[in-house]
């Protein structure tokens, strides 16, 4: 098997962080700081799938069950995520940073709580569908 060269390409325009980033690692690190930020609208979401209280299948330990929106099972809260109704970057791609940080910062309502697995569908989903439209334009 053939190593891997660790030397930088030359021919990219590097004009962040001190010439060490190409634009497209900066983008890369505003949109994962973005996605990191707490929004107290997503934990409000999840609280509002809250169904009962019950025992965590993993530890036997009591908690609170919540329920996914695809799949209908119930899962503690540690087993679910908040998923944006409206995909953040979708199907066209990225648009622009308003349209990013307006979807991404959307009300409660904006969101459905899935479990883990649902919402790992969900994303390779909507990463297809990216995917196949970039192909078409």
């Amino acid at each position: 098997m053939a190593k891997k060269s660790t030397k930088k390409r030359t021919d990219i325009e590097r004009p962040y962080c001190n010439g060490e980033w190409t634009e497209a690692r900066y983008i890369s690190f505003i949109k994962s700081a973005l996605r990191g930020a707490r929004w107290p609208e997503k934990y409000r979401a999840i609280n509002l799938a809250f169904v009962e209280h019950g025992i965590n299948p993993a530890t036997g330990r009591k908690c609170k069950l919540h329920k996914c929106s695809v799949c209908g099972n119930l899962f503690p809260q540690n087993a679910v995520q908040a998923d944006h109704i409206i995909p953040v970057v979708g199907s066209e791609g990225f648009v622009s940073w308003d349209r990013f940080i307006q979807r991404l910062f959307c009300p409660a309502e904006g969101f459905r709580v899935v479990c883990k697995k649902c919402h790992g569908e969900i994303t390779a989903q909507e990463r297809i569908g990216r995917q196949f439209n970039k192909l078409l334009s």
